[in-house]
């Protein structure tokens, strides 16, 4: 991925302050920040690191004051924000910032030109860093000043004297610090010529998007000691920031194993377009080991893994792009971790016992699975691993478990009880849940029917004849209850609850699920609503502009925020769905590439080179929330792969009066399709 940004961007301190760089380890570690330098998020830093991965993340090492001196006159190559004053202007010397593939800063001191590269080493809580000096000068110095913060990567530090101020310094230039006992030590390789202690402490850093969410914005950081490098004669500086000891002369061999790692990233993109092969490497940084398996982190800068969001994201992550052994790694951790029939909503950040409520997690592992044997065609794994743990989840469903959640008489699934949030509109502010949903929502109808549907399609390959007669039956009963008491004919649109009217996009997933229990007359019905007042060239509203309840921009403290988090704002994951959706609808329509198309200057936006959780429903949709989303990439993978060029797999299940196996041959069961990818997933995986 190249994306290069010029001196107008980076001279706009607000835009380059609002345009934030993300790399990851694969265990949950990651170091981030902003062009400009200015820290604007107490999660940015240059080595957050996954105590107990991917979770446990603690803020190890903030950011270097970084200062070259230039025949004696000091040019400070950082910036700060404090109160009221933003010290120093290191951004005023910047003229470009790329990602190429990792972050790059080029700054113009008179005739000298210094680069400064950024890297994160897959597998290591390793961060390096790289500067080299271009042009002419005499004399040129650097000097590097670490502030260090070790603490929980939610919070924020303040001075302390508990904090220990020695470091230690051997014989192969690597300086070691622990500065709290039980901590990790921290070693800071480097190819410089002296370290000279200082133990100071810089006070009052002001973290401006945490202000505006109304949290804790101010934090201390501690400076232990200077590196002073010699570039004169040799204009390149190298320091390794690790949990691991690890010399300066490492970074070379470092950086071209990780350039070459993330090329073949690139490689796995299932078509030949810039946009998929994009999406393909950003979909990389998601992807975490936990335990002996593997596992999707929802969201950067704070999100954890999260089942829902697992489930969604598991599909374009990993199938699309031919990562089979990540997605069966995936499989099996969170099948191990199911309970009472029930996937974890979330695994908590500090080890704690995993959260069961939700209603939709379990539901969309049966689609992970069904997206998984259809790409793959491992029969064997799906059949002994994941097989049973479907049957054990659906009769858990069949006779209820925890909050409601259970099979009514008419064949469709009821969840919910008071003060709980169960489904994917699942804020809550204390005791007030915004949207409780409590009863038969529309998408949890559309996941059951699916999980129903894929069931019987492996019991009959398994012959498990009297499960699938029976998952036949209720099938069909689902169905025709959903039909007879969804469609709302007066106003042309699924119902978003029993009893519920208000026009939100989760009747999307009825029209997009890979079994689906409309006809193509409704599904162009229901796309026709839905792009009607919820598209937006970034994903779908979460509520009708229309409605009294909706709320067009995402500001303020955490009650406003919370309350209007899906009362209109924009989610990008949603575009998936309704492409999927759209491509059924109207399957000749070359619209559908000009939908995915304005994702490519979306990638230049908020994050970058990501796709941003949420975004103001009102115009110009100012990216909002986490800066990375998983899903937001993930779906935009599956469908722009299956959907807007493929178009593999992606026919409907119309007529209820054939069985599920035969829809399934229909549906996905294209020989030719089916072998392309996973050919394609053979060659990416080799």
């Amino acid at each position: 991925m190249r994306l290069t940004f010029d001196d107008v961007t980076c001279g706009d301190l607000d835009k380059s302050s609002h345009l934030e760089w993300l790399e990851t380890n694969g265990l949950g570690g990651f170091a981030s920040g902003t062009v400009s330098g200015i820290h604007t998020r107490r999660y940015h830093g240059l080595l957050v690191s996954a105590l107990q991965p991917p979770v446990g993340r603690m803020l190890l090492v903030a950011k270097f004051e970084d200062t070259l001196i230039v025949d004696g006159y000091r040019v400070e190559l950082s910036a700060n924000t404090y109160p009221d004053v933003i010290h120093p202007h290191g951004y005023e010397y910047l003229r470009e910032f790329r990602l190429d593939p990792f972050p790059v800063w080029v700054y113009e001191i008179g005739q000298v030109r210094v680069e400064k590269r950024l890297f994160m080493v897959h597998g290591q809580d390793t961060t390096v860093l790289e500067y080299e000096v271009q042009g002419l000068a005499k004399d040129c110095r650097l000097e590097i000043r670490p502030l260090i913060a070790y603490r929980d990567f939610h919070s924020t530090t303040h001075a302390n004297g508990s904090i220990r101020r020695e470091f230690d310094w051997d014989e192969d230039g690597i300086v070691s610090i622990q500065p709290y006992d039980g901590l990790p030590r921290i070693h800071f390789g480097a190819d410089f010529r002296e370290c000279q202690p200082t133990g100071h402490w810089y006070h009052n850093f002001q973290y401006a998007e945490e202000k505006a969410r109304g949290l804790d914005h101010e934090e201390d950081l501690f400076q232990p000691f200077v590196m002073n490098f010699e570039l004169s004669h040799s204009p390149k500086a190298v320091i390794i920031v690790s949990r691991e000891a690890t010399p300066a002369h490492a970074a070379t061999a470092l950086r071209e194993q990780e350039r070459m790692r993330r090329a073949a990233v690139r490689k796995h993109a299932p078509v030949a377009d810039a946009l998929i092969e994009d999406l393909t490497e950003a979909s990389d940084q998601f992807i975490v080991r936990r335990g002996e398996g593997a596992s999707i982190i929802a969201g950067y800068p704070w999100f954890a893994d999260w089942g829902r969001d697992t489930m969604i994201a598991l599909p374009g992550l990993t199938l699309v792009t031919g990562r089979y052994d990540v997605a069966r790694g995936i499989l099996r951790e969170f099948a191990s971790a199911m309970d009472q029939g029930m996937l974890p909503n979330r695994f908590p950040d500090v080890g704690e016992t995993p959260e069961y409520n939700t209603a939709d997690a379990t539901l969309w592992f049966f689609e992970a699975a069904r997206a998984y044997l259809h790409y793959t065609g491992d029969e064997a794994f799906v059949r002994d691993s994941i097989y049973p743990k479907l049957c054990e989840a659906f009769d858990w469903h069949l006779r209820g478990t925890r909050y409601g959640i259970r099979c009514d008489d008419d064949g469709l699934l009821a969840a919910g009880e008071p003060g709980v949030q169960l489904t994917w509109m699942d804020a809550k502010v204390g005791d007030w849940v915004v949207t409780p949903r409590i009863g038969k929502p529309v998408e949890i109808q559309a996941l059951w029917y699916n999980a129903i549907r894929t069931l019987h399609m492996l019991a009959t390959r398994f012959n498990d004849t009297q499960r699938a007669g029976d998952l036949d039956a209720l099938g069909r009963r689902a169905r025709a209850s959903f039909l007879a008491q969804f469609w709302d004919a007066g106003r042309g649109y699924l119902l978003d609850n029993l009893g519920d009217a208000s026009m939100r996009p989760n009747q999307i997933f009825a029209a997009s699920l890979h079994y689906t229990m409309l006809d193509r007359s409704t599904i162009r019905a229901v796309v026709d609503a839905v792009e009607r007042e919820l598209l937006t060239p970034l994903g779908l509203r979460t509520l009708s502009p229309q409605d009294p309840d909706y709320r067009g921009r995402y500001e303020g403290g955490v009650l406003e925020r919370d309350g209007s988090y899906h009362q209109g704002p924009v989610w990008p994951y949603l575009m998936g769905p309704f492409l999927t959706a759209y491509a059924r609808a109207y399957p000749e329509s070359q619209e559908l590439h000009t939908m995915l198309d304005r994702f490519r200057a979306h990638l230049r936006e908020g994050g970058v080179g990501q796709i941003s959780e949420i975004a103001d429903g009102d115009a110009p949709h100012t990216p909002r929330g986490c800066f990375a989303q998983a899903w937001s990439v993930a779906e935009l993978l599956r469908a722009g792969t299956e959907s807007v060029w493929n178009k593999t797999g992606q026919r409907m299940d119309a007529e209820d009066e054939r069985t599920g196996q035969e829809a399934d041959e229909e549906l996905f069961h294209d020989e030719a399709g089916a072998e392309r990818m996973r050919a394609h997933g053979a060659g990416a995986a080799g």
